[in-house]
């Protein structure tokens, strides 16, 4: 049962907890202060990072649930060399993705703007770059989507195995290590992207994956939304299968049920520069066969004159696959308890929100 509901938002983490009908707003920690992403541990503890401009990024972890917050640590680039051919900056503009570690107490890795993949093994009061990717020759080619610089806004950790990883970068494509981030290599054959030259489309490097996650109940199982479209992947996101949801493929969010594989949600919405729902319809696309086909949620959502667009992370399930909540850019927020069937309006007064964590009971 989730009790409380995180939205990560430009004007502070607002808290939501659960009450006899629904979820009523407790409290907002860093008030008027941006979050850029946040997370909750498995041993319940929460981080929270923000991007505060030209003061930088900063990361608070607290251990009693946000009663008191403790600034620790932001990931550090070392100095950049002297490369001309090295266009992206060797410089923390914000922290984008925290992922803890299921299996190793106080694991937590976190991917940045630029695209770089840091772990700390104490829980934040520390931080290394991992070299092993940030050296990868083709990083020099990778470019922003979304904003100037290339950002790693994926980090899938499989659930028994740490070594496991997966990433995703937009602008990067796929990235995948067996050995806790020694080597890496790049994956996800299949995926496209339209936007490009013809004979580029299906180049590893050129993809902009929006949103990656792999299933919990068996991280075989890997869904993208991509900018240009939704794909799913059977083994490991070495090869991906491209989907054709009604009435869009495009948009940000992907969310994977925790039990059934073959179950994701995704909110869809109008591609490139318009960025609202489909006939200003909001909708949750909800897949139960693997991509196969997909079923229009509608209920509870409103049909027209809408402009709400969910971010990357801002569409969230809990560990039953029954609860679900979303955010948007123009501050509303909805909730299922009936794995997305029909929603309930959580606020409409929220800020523009960037991201969703449920926390159960």
């Amino acid at each position: 049962m989730v009790d409380r509901i995180l939205f990560w938002t430009r004007k502070g983490l607002v808290e939501m907890r659960a009450g006899d009908h629904g979820f009523d707003y407790a409290q907002t920690h860093f008030l008027g202060e941006p979050v850029s992403a946040a997370a909750v541990g498995p041993d319940g503890t929460w981080w929270c990072a923000l991007a505060l401009g030209h003061f930088g990024s900063k990361l608070h972890r607290s251990t009693d649930l946000g009663a008191n917050w403790q600034e620790v640590a932001v990931p550090v680039f070392p100095e950049k060399p002297d490369d001309p051919d090295d266009k992206n900056p060797w410089a923390l503009e914000q922290i984008w993705c925290l992922e803890p570690d299921p299996q190793i107490p106080g694991r937590l890795w976190a991917g940045t703007i630029p695209g770089g993949l840091f772990r700390s093994d104490d829980g934040g009061d520390s931080w290394s770059l991992n070299q092993a990717l940030w050296n990868v020759p083709a990083r020099k080619n990778w470019f922003g989507g979304g904003f100037d610089n290339p950002g790693l806004h994926s980090i899938a950790i499989h659930p028994e195995d740490s070594d496991s990883l997966t990433v995703a970068i937009s602008s990067g494509g796929v990235w995948k290590s067996e050995d806790a981030g020694n080597h890496w290599r790049q994956v996800g054959k299949g995926l496209r992207a339209e936007y490009m030259p013809e004979d580029m489309q299906f180049d590893l490097v050129n993809q902009d994956v929006h949103r990656l996650m792999a299933a919990p109940s068996n991280p075989d199982w890997v869904w993208v939304q991509h900018h240009n479209g939704v794909f799913v992947s059977s083994d490991g996101a070495e090869t991906f299968r491209e989907c054709t949801p009604d009435p869009s493929a495009f948009g940000f969010a992907v969310a994977v049920h925790p039990k059934r594989p073959e179950t994701a949600w995704f909110v869809p919405g109008v591609k490139d520069q318009y960025r609202f729902p489909v006939d200003q319809a909001l909708l949750v696309t909800r897949s139960e066969d693997g991509g196969k086909t997909f079923q229009a949620q509608r209920q509870g959502l409103p049909q027209g004159g809408s402009f709400d667009l969910v971010y990357r992370h801002g569409l969230a399930v809990d560990r039953t696959g029954n609860t679900l909540a979303f955010g948007t850019t123009t501050g509303n927020a909805w909730c299922s308890r009936d794995g997305g069937t029909s929603w309930q309006l959580l606020s409409h007064t929220l800020p523009p929100v960037y991201g969703v964590s449920l926390i159960n009971a």
